[in-house]
């Protein structure tokens, strides 16, 4: 048992008192970070290549990913003011598939070959559909902590709005990632992350989206960071602003409502083989009008605040 700070818990009601951590969760960061130190040298020190970048970059986002998302999970258990046993098994669920899916990705670059959408062998088929398998138990876990948090009073209804929507549409950013084992490449495999363009071609630094089609990556990384974006936007509203408990909690809904016109249209932006800096007029006119309205919306909320 640990206990949350006075000046956190000032600002957070919901985390006043002893909690209890969910120490899977907290292993599994702790194993990711690790791996993510290990993958970041081996970018260095192993000049191999695998669809146009360095062939230890897949498993050291995957790592950091993996350790913000289980150290988040963990926090919004803590978040719960009672424990909740279906959320907890969730927990160490996740942590089962999520050591599955990092071991796999590791050992394919030890093989010197991709882990997603590879069915080039027998054994690279019996992997990738291990993959598929352990992220749509992870979906259905994360989907048993949503209703867990769903079915709590959380005190502090700012941090409650944040929770909720994160969880949301970080799940709706997770279901994006089925549109990629749909797609159909050249040769006639299926699986593929980039859209009217071959996977592996010119990419943005680090993230390696691509620079000359659509990629469908981008919405489902936005979208899975919903989990951290919006609690952090409730923690700044408390922590750098007066303004009541309604106001923040509006603002809050706001983003989360924005966010998720975010996610879709971002979406749709790759579906349509457009690049993420080459916008056409239609897209800029869509993400245009989500910013005006966003910006009105909250300037609004605001003005009747003070």
């Amino acid at each position: 048992m640990t206990t949350i700070d006075s000046y956190t818990a000032g600002h957070l009601p919901a985390l006043r008192g002893p909690v209890r951590w969910n120490r899977p969760l907290l292993w599994l960061t702790a194993a990711c970070v690790v791996l993510a130190v290990v993958s970041a040298a081996g970018i260095f020190v192993d000049d191999r290549v695998l669809t146009g970048v360095p062939i230890w970059l897949k498993p050291f986002k995957f790592a950091v990913s993996f350790a913000v998302y289980a150290w988040t999970l963990a926090w919004m258990l803590a978040v719960l003011p009672r424990r909740s046993r279906p959320a907890e098994w969730a927990g160490v669920t996740i942590v089962g598939v999520t050591v599955l899916e990092l071991a796999i990705i590791v050992l394919q670059v030890a093989r010197g070959t991709t882990s997603h959408y590879n069915v080039a062998t027998p054994f690279d088929a019996v992997l990738w559909s291990a993959m598929g398998t352990s992220i749509m138990v992870l979906f259905f876990a994360q989907v048993v902590i949503g209703i867990s948090v769903l079915r709590q009073r959380i005190p502090d209804r700012v941090a409650a709005y944040a929770i909720r929507l994160g969880l949301g549409i970080s799940l709706l950013g997770m279901g994006l990632a089925f549109l990629m084992t749909s797609q159909e490449t050249a040769g006639g495999a299926i699986g593929a992350h980039s859209v009217g363009v071959p996977d592996g071609g010119p990419g943005m630094p680090l993230t390696g989206w691509s620079t000359t089609g659509g990629d469908l990556r981008i919405s489902h990384f936005v979208g899975l960071h919903a989990l951290q974006a919006l609690p952090l936007l409730a923690y700044a509203l408390g922590r750098w602003t007066g303004w009541t408990e309604r106001v923040r909690g509006r603002l809050v809904l706001i983003a989360g409502s924005a966010y998720t016109v975010l996610v879709l249209l971002l979406t749709w932006q790759a579906l349509r083989a457009q690049p993420l800096l080459r916008p056409d007029v239609l897209t800029l006119a869509a993400f245009a009008a989500l910013a005006a309205v966003t910006v009105a919306s909250a300037a609004a909320v605001i003005r009747k605040a003070t």
